[in-house]
């Protein structure tokens, strides 16, 4: 491997220099979106017949109009195109990831008694319809259809469907299609990129029209949900994949090398750094990096090497750890993991981060794929004020009050001296002795 790791020294570095580390390459959409909004604008107008076109232009697929949805047929197909050991696998992760987010869901409905004769509380209910995105320009992604989907069935949303690229064969990957039907999903359309978040924004001839779109997508997928964010809820922000190792100095730098990989292979768009205090970590990860993509295929290396020798990926060496951890908070990384020999005492100081795991037994594929948290996680910093997909973003809450007849009064003066100073009549009225009068009547 000719290619030379990158090293950031944070000490050499100026203020300038820095900030640009923690910047991601989706950025600046502003030259992508104006190339999506004429696709957008072609969905919404032509339906089924603008998504078979751009499956032809941008997918290189044989997709016609009436082939958009996939059929039972399809769906029987996949399970035999499979192999035994993947649906098992499969299988094992459906079961762990649904009893995460049945332990995740809220109890139906509280109600506490917040002063004698008062309550009140919340109602959880499922949203009426969400499209889940699976990505397939990179590879073949099961797991996002098993971490978008499961939350909503276990939410209880009526409608869930299913938006991913087609193949060059025209039809959707079959691993995909077994995850759906593991899952309980029976909608799949042939529609990726931007046109397929159009398609569920505005509804074609087959695609339904849906409330909100979750999971991750590229940059076009990322520009298409902010341009149509007022047409259907873009979920949370989940772009190209992010990860930072952070390292203190009894780490193994051979095993954060393995991890550094994981995320810095998705594609040349991802982020990934190995952040430390210690010289000695740095350099054994550095060194071991090329031992380990000589075990990877071709396109994988090719992704994680412009990744790791780039201005996104590589290795922070930070002056001491208190500033490697800031670093981390700074950056809000998608996936965080901590190695050393007692990774929990430091999980009190990180502030921001989609999902950290702890530990050299708890690398990022047991996250991404089997142990049972979602992962699909804020990218883009998003992380220092978003939370990781979960059964809370298919359920919306409702507030519920009861006051009794005993306790009305109480609140009734103070409501009403307070809606008088706010200059509302009808408000105050409604809690005055007009009221007493009419109910009387």
């Amino acid at each position: 491997m000719s290619k030379t790791v990158s090293l950031h020294d944070l000490s050499k570095l100026s203020p300038a220099q820095r900030a640009q580390l923690l910047v991601r390459s989706e950025a600046d959409l502003g030259p992508i979106i104006e190339k999506v909004r004429p696709i957008i604008a072609a969905v919404k107008a032509e339906g089924d017949a603008a998504l078979a076109r751009f499956a032809q232009q941008f997918d290189k697929a044989p997709v016609t109009p009436d082939r958009i949805a996939a059929t039972p047929a399809e769906f029987t197909a996949a399970f035999d195109a499979v192999e035994s050991e993947v649906v098992a696998a499969i299988e094992y992760a459906v079961d762990g990831i649904r009893r995460f987010h049945e332990a995740q869901k809220p109890e139906e409905m509280w109600m506490k008694e917040i002063r004698p004769g008062a309550y009140a509380g919340d109602r959880s209910t499922p949203i009426p319809s969400v499209a889940c995105y699976v990505p397939r320009g990179k590879g073949s992604f099961p797991s996002v259809v098993m971490m978008t989907t499961i939350p909503a069935v276990v939410a209880g949303v009526p409608r869930i469907a299913i938006v991913t690229p087609p193949g060059p064969d025209g039809n959707v990957d079959a691993a995909t299609l077994v995850a759906a039907k593991l899952a309980g999903v029976k909608e799949v359309y042939k529609c990726g990129g931007a046109q397929g978040v159009a398609a569920v924004a505005y509804g074609t001839q087959t695609v339904p029209k849906m409330a909100k779109i979750v999971g991750p997508g590229s940059p076009y997928v990322v520009a298409a949900k902010r341009l149509l964010a007022d047409v259907i809820d873009p979920g949370i922000p989940a772009g190209p994949s992010e990860s930072i190792i952070l390292c203190d100095e009894t780490a193994n730098g051979r095993v954060a090398a393995l991890d550094l990989i994981v995320e810095s292979e998705h594609g040349p768009d991802s982020s990934a750094f190995l952040v430390t205090h210690s010289r000695a970590v740095a350099e054994a990860a550095r060194q071991a990096l090329p031992q380990h993509w000589q075990r990877m295929g071709e396109q994988r290396v090719a992704f994680s090497s412009t990744v790791l020798c780039g201005p996104r990926g590589g290795i922070v060496l930070a002056p001491d750890f208190d500033q490697a951890i800031t670093f981390v908070n700074d950056y809000a990384p998608e996936h965080l993991e901590i190695l050393g020999k007692d990774p929990f005492a430091y999980l009190g100081r990180i502030q921001n981060a989609g999902e950290i795991l702890l530990g050299e037994h708890t690398p990022v594929p047991l996250g991404n794929f089997v142990l049972g948290p979602n992962a699909v996680l804020p990218t883009s910093g998003q992380a220092r004020t978003c939370s990781p997909l979960s059964v809370f973003d298919f359920m919306k809450r409702s507030s519920i009050g009861y006051v009794t007849a005993s306790a009305y009064p109480g609140l009734a003066k103070h409501a009403r001296v307070l809606a008088t100073y706010e200059g509302f009549d009808g408000h105050a009225n409604a809690v005055s002795s007009m009221r007493e009068q009419a109910m009387k009547s």
